[in-house]
């Protein structure tokens, strides 16, 4: 397995955002994690991440123990984050902005050359690579950060809401580069999404947490076709798409 997620805990003074959460993910696997606001959902991506401090449990990443591993030793070695809202620098180019990306990386002629290849995956970039990132549209940052994050040379990426504030359509053409992550490049892939419906569309495996527990998990198409768990812990996913957990205070 190359993610093991054990028992984990988060904790913000009082507030128990992550309950022991366990979870695994494969090598070329998508895996979901689904749940309402304030779930806990982000602040699991972030503690698996190293930039949130646990207060129990282990990260274990390609059979080592990386609890105690800063966060930039865990990007160092693969393990990386598309945060919520993007994080694009909007005062550089785009092409300044993927080149972040390889920042632990020497910048050579294969860089560069994984450069092209992004700019062939995303036309729009290519053509707006020496504007300033502050002109792209909400679909395009978003792509802009998956480029970034692929220039880090992941083994696992996390994506946190990639869908936030999208139309349907650009939903849509983002949710298909993810699922062309495991596809085609076999990277390990850990979606946190609300639109429960496309994410489980897109799982090969899901996890449902509720007040920061597991309350179910199994083949992704299973979990989609029980109607009672949708009703019960995730409402109708199309419905409640584009709705951001930063309106609560545990993410």
């Amino acid at each position: 397995m190359l993610l093991d997620v054990r028992d984990l805990h988060v904790r913000y003074g009082r507030v128990h955002a992550v309950r022991g959460i366990t979870l695994t993910l494969g090598a070329g696997q998508v895996v979901a994690v689904v749940g309402a606001n304030g779930a806990g959902k982000s602040s699991l991506l972030r503690a698996i991440l190293g930039i949130e401090k646990t207060s129990g449990g282990s990260v274990g990443y390609d059979g080592t123990d990386i609890t105690r591993w800063s966060a930039s030793e865990r990007v160092k070695n693969g393990l990386v984050l598309v945060p919520e809202g993007r994080r694009i620098v909007m005062t550089l180019t785009v092409h300044e902005n993927l080149l972040m990306g390889a920042f632990n990386r020497r910048l050579d002629a294969a860089v560069h050359s994984e450069i092209d290849g992004i700019y062939d995956r995303f036309p729009n970039l290519a053509a707006r690579r020496d504007r300033l990132a502050s002109v792209l549209s909400g679909g395009e940052q978003q792509m802009l950060a998956i480029g970034r994050a692929l220039l880090a040379a992941p083994r696992v990426m996390m994506l946190d809401e990639p869908s936030l504030g999208l139309s349907p359509i650009l939903s849509a053409e983002v949710f298909e580069h993810i699922a062309s992550l495991g596809r085609d490049r076999n990277i390990a892939v850990l979606l946190v999404e609300q639109n429960t419906q496309r994410a489980l569309e897109l799982a090969d495996h899901a996890y449902v947490i509720e007040l920061g527990r597991v309350v179910s998990q199994g083949p992704a198409e299973q979990l989609l076709s029980d109607h009672k768990l949708i009703d019960a812990y995730l409402g109708h996913g199309e419905a409640k798409a584009g709705h951001s957990e930063q309106q609560r205070p545990v993410r």
